[in-house]
């Protein structure tokens, strides 16, 4: 069959690569699987139970789950294959941001994975047009995911599933996916079944992945179009899906599962990457000093022989001695890694080049569905340092000022109810991505810089510093703040006090005025402040680290614009110790 929308995926493998552990998950310490035949019968009892509820085409359907779970897929099937949308949500949202993203994208329903996140969504019910909240699991209330698939059955659906199925059009709206704007209101990214499949399918001519029984471990939040648009494309290969516990529990899962890919992002492999240094560092003698070299030669690592034999030579002992635990620990069958999401350090690449782990780096944003271009060890398809050549069919440009343009029928819909911004963002048929790159000689796309403040951290998650800055600039201690964090593993602040009121703090508090910013009293009251703004905020974008700088920031001095605007990159450089100090202690 052709695929066409997002919901053939799912036939297609039951026609083609039908699977008895279609996906696995663990209930009370046991792996539990579903068929592909129970993955589409389920499908279409959500289908039947939201067609008694009276949801109609293009109806939104809201989804938030802390941990990713088969009936996410089951409902996501069940939703689109009768014409409507799936709205995902991340589960870390404030319920500030909960209450403007299910208002503003008209969701009818909204399906939880847990109990916290039903009191949040529930407390911000009548802010919103939800006519019911149900878990996406079993629950003692009528609001259960078995109480929801029991609304079906009392009318026979399934010439009306068959003829909406039928109706959808790969234009059709998929999905929005709501990111956040650079005011930091979120954005609502249409996407159509089109985009993404296309995606999905040029992807696939660049990876070229042979199909059957292959293990994949699900964990990356599926609300991200990343994880999202691969999920798709697993159940297209016919792979065994497996859904991690936990990210405190990944480690584990994967010795476990022994996945054959892994999709990941920056922070993620840090992660590993620390906890592997950090068990080297507590070995001895000739071990030890095995470990690092092998390390040090890793990180000078060239693709395709361009080191050289004796470096060949010097690598196999490495991989055999050193770098074989490394695959053991990833389970001893990782065929490669497909990164991801934000950059990843070209010192990691190269290490796990090194160790027989590939690393493939690719670009790419919600808008363009997601992928833009992607590394491959194939046909020297692989260049460090850069983020891969375009997907087939997909054209990139260098705008003047150095914007990166995108055109290509992965590019979106536009933003939901939002012409203004999506004029803005979409111009004469090309995707503004708002970062600044260049094209080398090769065809390699290469990323330079971020047009705009907003930022992601190595875990992914976009952080728009002008909000947060407003809110903590609220507190008297503060005067002005930057939040820095830009590809680390948090978000952060360089904070100048207002040093008026620190000493007149420091008199009530009969401490030293004069050198009251270094007062461990002091610090701790900062932190006070922080603690206090950050509830207003998701868990990613809090402030984990801060430090005060020693002056004020002027516009004698340069730092401040003649209208009082912070110039980043000149605070950024003047107080580069503090910003180590922050994210290297």
């Amino acid at each position: 069959m052709k695929i066409t929308r997002l919901f053939d995926f799912a036939y297609h493998q039951l026609e083609k690569h039908s699977q008895k552990n279609c996906f696995l998950y663990k209930e009370e310490h046991q792996w539990k699987n579903i068929t592909t035949q129970e993955y589409i019968e389920q499908a279409n009892k959500v289908s039947a139970s939201l067609l008694e509820l009276g949801v109609e085409k293009n109806d939104k359907i809201a989804v938030i789950t802390t941990n990713n779970n088969p009936n996410w897929h089951i409902l996501d099937i069940g939703v689109l294959q009768i014409g409507s949308q799936n709205v995902p949500l991340y589960a870390t949202l404030s319920e500030k941001d909960y209450a403007y993203v299910l208002n503003h994208s008209d969701a009818k329903y909204c399906f939880v994975s847990d109990e916290d996140l039903y009191e949040k969504v529930k407390k911000i019910q009548d802010q919103t047009q939800l006519k019911k909240i149900f878990f996406l699991k079993d629950h003692e209330s009528d609001c259960s995911w078995n109480s929801f698939l029991e609304i079906g059955t009392k009318t026979v659906h399934s010439e009306t599933i068959k003829k909406l199925n039928k109706e959808v059009k790969p234009q059709d709206l998929a999905t929005i996916i709501y990111t956040s704007g650079t005011t930091g209101t979120p954005k609502g990214v249409m996407l159509s079944h089109k985009n993404i499949i296309d995606n999905i399918f040029k992807t696939d001519k660049t990876l070229d992945l042979s199909d059957g029984n292959k293990r994949i471990i699900s964990y990356l939040p599926i609300c991200h179009i990343f994880e999202r648009a691969a999920s798709y494309y697993y159940q297209y290969l016919g792979y065994q899906v497996y859904f991690a516990e936990s990210i405190e529990l990944l480690g584990d899962n994967i010795r476990e599962i022994k996945p054959n890919f892994l999709a990941v992002v920056p922070r993620l492999l840090e992660k590993i990457f620390d906890k592997i240094v950090a068990k080297g560092s507590t070995l001895s003698g000739i071990k030890k000093t095995l470990f690092f070299w092998a390390i040090a030669l890793g990180e000078a690592y060239e693709p395709y022989g361009k080191n050289g034999k004796l470096y060949a030579f010097k690598l196999k002992i490495a991989r055999k001695l050193i770098f074989s635990k490394w695959q053991e620990a990833l389970g001893g069958n990782l065929e490669f890694m497909l990164s991801g999401s934000a950059p990843m350090q070209d010192r990691l690449i190269r290490i796990f080049l090194a160790a027989g782990i590939p690393i493939f780096e690719g670009y790419g944003m919600t808008e363009s569905s997601p992928a833009i271009t992607v590394n491959d060890l194939r046909n020297k398809g692989l260049k460090i340092g850069t983020v891969g050549k375009p997907l087939e069919g997909i054209e990139v440009k260098i705008a003047s000022d150095g914007e990166v343009l995108v055109k290509g029928s992965i590019v979106m819909l536009g933003y939901y109810k939002n012409e203004e911004m999506t004029q803005k963002t979409i111009v004469n048929g090309y995707l503004h991505t708002g970062d600044i790159g260049e094209i080398d000689e090769e065809g390699f796309l290469k990323i330079t810089d971020r047009k705009k403040e907003m930022f992601k951290t190595s875990g992914g998650k976009y952080i728009a510093p002008a909000v947060l800055e407003s809110e903590l600039k609220q507190s008297r201690f503060i005067e002005q703040v930057m939040i820095i964090g830009e590809s680390e593993k948090m978000p952060a602040a360089l904070i100048q006090v207002n040093f008026d009121f620190a000493k007149e703090w420091a008199v009530r508090k009969k401490l030293p005025a004069d050198s009251i910013i270094t007062h461990e009293r002091f610090i701790n009251r900062i932190q006070k402040e922080i603690d206090f703004y950050n509830q207003r905020f998701g868990k990613w974008e809090q402030i984990k680290k801060f430090e005060i700088t020693p002056d004020e920031w002027s516009i004698e001095e340069g730092l401040l614009t003649p209208t009082m605007k912070m110039k980043r990159k000149v605070i950024k450089e003047k107080y580069k110790n503090l910003y180590q100090k922050i994210f290297n202690s």
